[in-house]
């Protein structure tokens, strides 16, 4: 038995040694609501698989999960982070907030919500990038002003790498109606294929500063 654990352990080495690149790899999990998880698109045109495919293109040897799931809340998210943890995960994108604010949830509980994954990803030595996004002003300017501080506090507390918005580059186009419409889905709050392309243009370069982190 002692022989062919040492015979296993062999072959594992010789692999790693003629694979460096495996060794290298760098697993990147992306928990959100809908918009990680690619809602009313086909598998291959969603965020995640279009991520994957502009890293690659960029020589970044990684790997992406999909852990967005459709009307997630911060809630949502907390309470699946562990497993989401669970394995070779070295890196996080968390994109969480959005059904928080459609319900009107207090930013505090957001807050509370957001600082749990964060600790959790810290426990497990995980680097994260938080994407945020800002209140409409509907709710009031005490309500915004608490939520809208909610990213950027957490990400100075952690060390993560923030981002002010998953759907940035697409406010940029939100002067012209007819513009922003090409990129979104009928429902217009989900960006369509055009409009996950220019997302994963625009967020790129903040997931490979994510890749390097995580080395």
């Amino acid at each position: 038995m002692r022989r062919l654990r040492k015979l296993a352990a062999g072959i594992i080495l010789i692999l790693a040694l003629g694979h460096p690149a495996l060794a290298d790899r760098v697993t990147v999990a992306a928990l959100g609501d809908s918009l990680t998880q690619g809602y009313g698109l086909p598998q291959e045109q969603g965020f995640v698989p279009q991520l994957q495919n502009w890293l690659t293109d960029q020589g970044a040897d990684v790997q992406m999960i999909n852990a967005g799931v459709s009307g997630d809340t911060s809630a949502g998210g907390l309470a699946r982070v562990g497993w989401t943890l669970d394995g070779n995960v070295d890196a996080m994108i968390v994109a969480l907030g959005g059904n928080d604010l459609l319900r009107g949830i207090d930013p505090g509980v957001t807050r509370a919500n957001l600082d749990g994954i964060l600790q959790a990803a810290q426990a497990k030595g995980v680097a994260v990038m938080l994407v945020g996004l800002q209140a409409p002003g509907n709710y009031g300017p005490d309500y915004k002003a608490a939520f809208d501080a909610i990213y950027p506090e957490l990400a100075r507390s952690y060390g993560a790498i923030h981002v002010e918005s998953f759907l940035g580059a697409l406010s940029e186009r939100s002067q012209d109606p007819g513009a922003i419409r090409a990129y979104m889905q009928s429902d217009g709050i989900h960006p369509n294929a055009a409009g996950v392309q220019l997302i994963v243009a625009a967020l790129g370069p903040k997931v490979l500063e994510l890749i390097a982190a995580a080395r």
